[in-house]
């Protein structure tokens, strides 16, 4: 399976999206864009250096910050 493949049965399902500088995001992937792989999550809780900071009804995550993606 391919890695946009992957992302796309992702879609409506919770995934786990770690970012540079230790900020991670788990939440309901609602889209996302190709080429860039900019991340729409909706019901989303931001967590930095693994304590729950917040939490965020829609979060845009910005594609080059990624480092990795979690899917269910």
């Amino acid at each position: 399976m391919k890695p946009l493949e992957v992302i796309h049965s992702s879609l409506e399902k919770r995934i786990l999206v770690e970012l540079r500088g230790g900020r991670e995001y788990r939440g309901i992937l609602e889209g996302y864009d190709h080429p860039h792989l900019n991340l729409i999550l909706r019901n989303a809780e931001e967590i930095i250096e693994g304590e729950k900071k917040r939490e965020l009804e829609k979060v845009i995550v910005r594609g080059d910050n990624i480092v990795y993606i979690l899917p269910p």
